[in-house]
């Protein structure tokens, strides 16, 4: 294993085994997806039993992901992640210690990647390095993609010693909660939500800078990465879809999960504010929106509101993408209508197919909020989740100013 990566895991195995101490029913373990170059992707869990049933938690920064489906054999163990299309079979090779493959759902195919992960002893072994230095702030990054083009991001971090936490911000969304450590002039940084799995690492240099930063996604993707420090910096402009010239609502008809056609023109819509989710059960943003939209809407339901969500999955197996978006709304409780597209997030033409007043679909989640009169008054491009702080904050401030300005009319 790699020492660094060691390094990162034991770091933050460490915090987690100091919680698991204070019950003995609790295991903490440290997981590692193997990539063929050696830059494993780190993440950390725990393993408890609550009323009889076994229950894991699958940790990033602040976030606990409860997973529960869960199932033992004599000498294997078959996880599946609540949310996503994502599971774990792994061979018991001892108490403390399994190895196995990570499978999750592509737009193309199945997708696996190796794993291990080994149970973390109650005492820590290696002392870890001081920071050379305190990163606390906001940094404006640049990624450079495989075709030499750069994409642009916003890093917010708060260190504490050697812990660092926070997250990346782009034009359509946030990398949600990463968490890690600097340790001398490295720093890490990973996240694991059953659907990404993201590890960065580069080094600190003097006046603010960082460089020689690698971004590595999932079994194979890398993208350099550089950043300096910047309390200024500021996104650009999402591009949202727009309205076509001339246009001034939408209409669509598509299946729930209970196969019942549901249309935007439906009784159920009329007089009411509606706000439709451009969504998809592969998505990370939509996952942190649709938990906040679906609490939302069932503290204001009877005021007049009403939310659509449209999905775009990986597939035309309307069976297959029935059970991931069913996942979605088992998670997070659903009460309003999730519908199944049936055109894939990939499709050139799925703006065309479904919403064809719109110019196209960019960033996924977007939402659009229509008035009691039926007509788009607002497009929102992206999502940024719980893991941003006070950029949440902002965020559903206005999205609540909003609302209740068309309520109002």
């Amino acid at each position: 294993m790699d020492q660094k990566i060691g390094l990162v895991t034991l770091f933050i195995s460490m915090i987690i085994t100091v919680s698991a101490q204070k019950n003995a029913n609790i295991s903490s373990w440290k997981g590692q997806l193997i990539r063929e170059d050696g830059n494993h992707i780190p993440f950390s869990f725990t393993i408890q039993t609550i009323k009889n049933k076994t229950v894991m938690y699958v940790m990033n920064a602040a976030e606990r992901i409860r997973v529960d489906n869960i199932r033992f054999t004599k000498d294997s163990v078959f996880i599946e992640m609540p949310v996503f299309e994502s599971y774990f079979k792994a061979r018991i090779v001892s108490f403390s210690q399994w190895e196995g493959q990570w499978t999750k759902g592509g737009s193309m195919k199945w997708l696996t990647m190796p794993f291990t992960a080994e149970i973390q002893k109650r005492q820590s072994a290696l002392p870890i390095p001081n920071a050379d230095m305190n990163i606390t702030g906001k940094w404006e990054i640049s990624f450079t993609r495989p075709d030499k083009t750069t994409r642009p991001a916003i890093g917010e971090w708060i260190q504490k010693g050697n812990l660092l936490t926070g997250t990346i911000i782009t034009p359509s969304g946030d990398y949600r909660y990463l968490w890690g450590y600097v340790s001398g002039d490295n720093l890490q940084l990973s996240t694991f939500d059953g659907s990404h799995a993201y590890f960065f690492k580069a080094k600190i240099g003097s006046n603010n800078t960082i460089y020689s930063g690698q971004y590595y996604s999932g079994a194979t993707s890398i993208e350099p990465w550089t950043a300096v420090k910047n309390a200024q910096v500021i996104l650009p402009d999402a591009g949202a879809m727009k309205l076509k010239e001339g246009e001034e609502r939408v209409s669509f008809k598509f299946p729930d999960l209970q196969n019942k056609l549901v249309s935007i023109n439906d009784a159920k819509f009329k007089n009411k504010v509606v706000i439709v989710q451009i969504m998809g059960s592969w998505c990370s943003n939509c996952m942190d929106e649709t938990a906040f939209l679906s609490e939302y809407y069932k503290q204001n339901k009877l005021r007049g509101i009403e939310i659509i969500g449209l999905a775009y999955e990986y597939t035309t197996d309307l069976e297959r993408s029935r059970k991931s978006i069913q996942k979605f709304r088992d998670r997070f409780d659903v009460q309003y209508a999730l519908l199944n597209t049936g055109v894939t997030v990939l499709d050139s033409l799925k703006t065309e197919k479904t919403l064809p007043q719109l110019t196209p679909i960019k960033f996924f989640p977007t939402t659009i909020f229509i008035d009691k009169k039926g007509k788009v008054v607002k497009i929102h491009a992206g999502f940024e989740g719980p893991s941003t702080g006070l950029r949440y904050e902002a965020f559903k401030k206005e999205f609540e100013k909003t609302i209740e300005n068309l309520l109002k009319k």
